[in-house]
């Protein structure tokens, strides 16, 4: 069961309070270049982006996401570190949200700036805590950056905004440690109601990245932990999102796009069957409908999870049958195999 916590809104997503896990990406662009940086989100909406994170390094930057914003299917979250002049800035340029840790803008009254023009706009603000940039004084004390100092940090920032009356705030601690994130997100969870972004930062290319990610947050959304979540992967942003949804899939908590299943293969297979997989899952890139489609090898399980399928194929010696609804259509050549399930998913439209 979903742990209960605050909620809060990033433009219209709501985030928090029972509502579904959102999925987040960053750009990979210079914001300042303001055609590719839309590009880019443009590209991350098609494929389910509900919530996208810019870079701001500087004032060009920040009057850059300005019109950004003002162009964006999205909603924009402006990345923020240590000025306070550039969160003051994309807050007057109507941004969703704001990442910034407040322990690191400087001067009180400089975060009360902040949060004085957050609040007036009703614009939320995480406090993203990192393994790899601690306060010195809490790495002396712990030794290392350990879930406990990483709680702790995470409160410290809190405060700070408690003090000037501001809640609307989620929280991140990531690590790409996977199981340090972990301890680390399930103490937070423990001494706080505040909403969480989980992801597992740094966590590496397309294939490692993929693995690290669907284990910590696996783990993390089974506990009933997680609002919002990204990937991190060193990789086209794209890919985050895609596997951000497959994770949530997988633990049963959001749907969107097909379901693909597919078996392992083994000796008893006289099909390509990774050719033709992997054929059928990029075509199913663009599908985004709730569906079941499988692509098994041979007769031994093929027929009956082809059967539990919207529609699937089963293989044979060069051939294989196509099922829909647990029924078969008809027998094809192995070659034919991927355009006959790809006409197969046209159909279920008109029936």
């Amino acid at each position: 069961m979903k742990k209960p916590t605050r909620q809060i809104r990033v433009g219209p997503i709501v985030i928090g309070g029972g509502a579904p896990c959102s999925v987040q990406s960053m750009c990979s662009t210079d914001t300042r270049d303001i055609s590719a940086t839309i590009a880019q989100i443009n590209e991350l909406a098609e494929v389910g982006c509900e919530l996208v994170r810019c870079a701001v390094p500087d004032l060009d930057a920040a009057h850059a996401l300005s019109q950004i914003k003002q162009m964006s299917p999205i909603p924009v979250i402006a990345d923020i570190h240590f000025d306070y002049k550039l969160a003051l800035q994309v807050l007057e340029g109507g941004i969703d949200g704001l990442r910034l840790n407040p322990g690191n803008i400087g001067e009180k009254w400089k975060v009360a700036e902040i949060v004085a023009s957050a609040s007036e706009r009703k614009v939320p603000i995480r406090i993203g805590v990192n393994a790899g940039s601690l306060e010195k004084e809490l790495l002396q004390r712990y030794g290392h950056p350990s879930p406990e100092a990483m709680v702790e940090s995470a409160l410290g920032h809190i405060r700070i905004l408690e003090d000037l009356n501001y809640r609307e705030i989620k929280i991140s601690l990531k690590a790409s440690d996977v199981m340090k994130t972990v301890a680390a997100y399930r103490l937070f969870s423990e001494q706080s109601d505040y909403p969480l972004h989980i992801g597992i930062t740094e966590a590496g290319t397309l294939f490692s990245g993929t693995i690290k990610s669907s284990v910590g947050l696996g783990i993390l959304l089974a506990d009933g932990i997680g609002d919002t979540l990204r990937v991190s992967l060193t990789g086209a942003p794209k890919d985050e999102v895609r596997v951000g949804y497959d994770i949530l899939k997988a633990v049963g908590l959001r749907q969107r796009g097909v379901n693909f299943v597919s078996c392992p293969t083994c000796g008893r297979c006289q099909i390509d069957l990774i050719q033709v997989a992997e054929d059928v899952e990029k075509r199913l890139q663009g599908v985004d409908r709730q569906i079941t489609v499988a692509v098994m090898g041979c007769a031994v399980n093929g027929p009956g999870e082809a059967r539990e399928a919207d529609v699937g194929i089963a293989g044979g010696k060069g051939e294989g049958l196509v099922f829909r609804h647990g029924e078969v259509i008809r027998k094809v050549p192995e070659s034919m195999l991927a355009d006959a399930l790809m006409e197969e998913i046209t159909k279920l439209d008109r029936l």
